[in-house]
């Protein structure tokens, strides 16, 4: 069993279209804070033998300048790399999928005992294919990266329950996993709303998105 509404509430979300590089781009954000140190927690985001309880299997270079390869899934660059330090810590990577590249920065931030992890995506918008914003919005990825932040929540014992990477997509046609996908989804909705797009518009962009990672409606 997992926590899902506790794991949901936990997010925050955000999405917006900024100029970044002189490209206008989709810029998304996710925030959670975790009851764990930063070392603890800057370890679970950057060596190989922790990512796998996690997130996916992953192969490479994980130093600045190294290329790296999750398994199935993105690879890319490390363009900064900055370890713990005064209570901070970070990188940005180059996300390199199906033929398309975006970035992705990782901030910790120390607060008391705990850790506020904050993930950052900036995809051009020239890039992202206009049928599939049109279709899902920030969700067809967003959703995605909520599903990491609960698989850390999970390993860093932020969220009661467990669910191992491997039993993520069986575990996605579950009442359970639905309910997560269902207002993981939602949340990106909401997200839409706040950013400027009108409620209808975000509704239907969630129920593809929801969709999409369930099966449901297929």
């Amino acid at each position: 069993m997992v926590d899902v509404q506790k794991q949901l509430a936990a997010v925050t979300r955000s999405v917006a279209l900024q100029d970044r590089d002189g490209e206008p781009s989709h810029v998304q954000t996710l925030e959670q804070t975790y009851p764990a140190g930063l070392e603890d927690v800057w370890e679970a985001v950057t060596t190989a033998e922790r990512i796998v309880h996690w997130f996916l299997p992953i192969s490479g270079d994980l130093r600045l300048g190294g290329r790296y390869q999750f398994e199935g899934n993105a690879g890319g660059t490390v363009l900064e790399c900055t370890p713990p330090a005064d209570g901070t810590a970070g990188y940005r990577v180059t996300w390199e999928f199906g033929g398309g590249v975006t970035w992705v920065t990782i901030r910790l931030t120390a607060e008391g005992e705990d850790t506020r992890f904050s993930l950052e995506h900036v995809a051009p918008a020239a890039a992202v294919p206009a049928e599939m914003w049109d279709t899902f919005g920030p969700g067809a990825t967003g959703v995605g990266w909520d599903g990491g932040l609960l698989g850390l929540g999970l390993h860093l014992g932020a969220t009661e329950g467990s669910l191992s990477p491997g039993e993520a997509e069986a575990w996605a046609v579950t009442e359970e996993g639905k309910a997560f996908y269902r207002g993981a989804a939602d949340g990106w909705a909401a997200a839409q709303v706040s950013a400027g797009t009108d409620p209808e518009t975000a509704a239907r962009k969630a129920d593809a998105t929801f969709g999409f990672y369930t099966g449901a409606g297929q």
